[in-house]
C-alpha cells in the first residue's frame, strides 16, 4: 500500500513524541534497576516486554484493516481523545502549579532506594548468577506498562487512516532508538527533558487528532480537509493556555 507521506508526517510527530514521553519514564526505572540489581536482569526484563509490545502491534495493527475506516476513525479517535484530555489536563495543572511536576531524578533515587533495600547479601559476580527475578520482573512491569500506552497510541493514530500504520510505527521506533541512545551515553536520568512541556504538545497533537478523526467517523466533512487539524490544534492549544491562566489565576 502507497504511503501518503504528506500525510503521515503529522502521524510519525504525533506517535514520536507521544512515544518518547513514555519510553523516557521506562528508561528512568530501567536504569535504576541496572545500577542497583545489574544490567542483565534490567535488559533481559525490558527486552521480553519489548518482544511481547511488538506482538501485540503485529496482530492488532492488520486487524483493524478487516474493520470498515468508519468506524475505526470513530474508535480509535475517541481512544486518541481520551488520552491526549487526560495527558493535556495534567500538563496544564504541573505548569499552574496545582499539581508537582514530574521529577525522573526523584523517581530515579526513589526506585534506587527502594531496589537496595531488597538486595541479597551475594558477592558473587553478575555473570557467576542466575537471572534476578526483581530485576527482571520491575524492568518487565515499567517497559509494559509505558509500552502498552505506545502501543495503542500508534495503532490509534496509524489505523485511523489507511496506510498511516508504518509512518506512526516509524515514529514510535525513532523515539525508543533515542530514549536507547540517551541511556547507553548518560546512564542516568533524562532529568534535562522538558517532560511536561513535551506532555503539553502530545495533549494538544492526540486531543486534534482525535477530534478529526471522531468527525471522519460520523461523516463530517471538515472544511481544508486535512488543513483543517492545523486549526484543531490551534484551538486546543488557545484552550490549554486560557485554563493554564485561570488555573493560577484560582491557585
Amino acid at each position: 500500500m502507497a504511503i501518503d507521506w504528506a500525510h503521515a508526517v503529522p502521524s510519525i510527530l504525533a506517535a514520536f513524541l507521544a512515544s518518547l514521553v513514555e519510553f523516557i519514564e521506562a528508561l528512568t526505572i530501567v536504569l535504576a534497576v541496572g545500577a542497583v540489581r545489574g544490567w542483565r536482569g534490567a535488559l533481559g526484563g525490558s527486552g521480553l516486554a519489548l518482544l511481547v509490545l511488538l506482538a501485540l502491534v503485529a496482530v492488532l495493527g492488520p486487524a483493524l484493516v478487516r474493520i470498515p475506516l468508519d468506524l475505526v476513525q470513530l474508535g480509535l479517535g475517541t481512544l486518541l481523545l481520551m488520552f491526549g484530555m487526560r495527558w493535556l489536563r495534567k500538563a496544564v495543572l504541573r505548569a499552574a502549579g496545582v499539581i508537582p511536576l514530574h521529577d525522573e531524578a526523584a523517581a530515579y533515587a526513589k526506585t534506587t532506594a527502594a531496589l537496595r533495600g531488597g538486595l541479597a547479601p551475594s558477592w558473587r559476580p553478575e555473570w557467576a548468577r542466575g537471572w534476578d527475578r526483581v530485576a527482571v520482573a520491575t524492568s518487565f512491569k515499567i517497559t509494559m506498562i509505558e509500552g502498552i500506552e505506545v502501543v495503542f497510541i500508534v495503532i490509534a493514530v496509524g489505523a485511523a487512516g489507511r496506510g498511516l500504520l508504518v509512518p506512526a510505527s516509524l515514529g514510535a521506533l525513532a523515539a525508543l532508538l533515542l530514549v536507547v541512545a540517551l541511556g547507553l551515553v548518560l546512564h542516568k536520568p533524562v532529568a534535562t527533558v522538558p517532560e511536561n512541556t513535551l506532555k503539553f504538545v502530545v495533549g494538544v497533537l492526540l486531543c486534534a487528532f482525535g477530534t478529526f478523526w471522531v468527525g471522519e467517523g460520523i461523516g463530517l466533512a471538515w472544511p481544508g480537509a486535512d488543513w483543517s487539524l492545523l486549526l484543531l490544534n490551534g484551538g486546543f492549544l488557545a484552550a490549554a493556555l486560557v485554563s493554564l491562566k485561570q488555573c493560577r489565576v484560582t491557585r
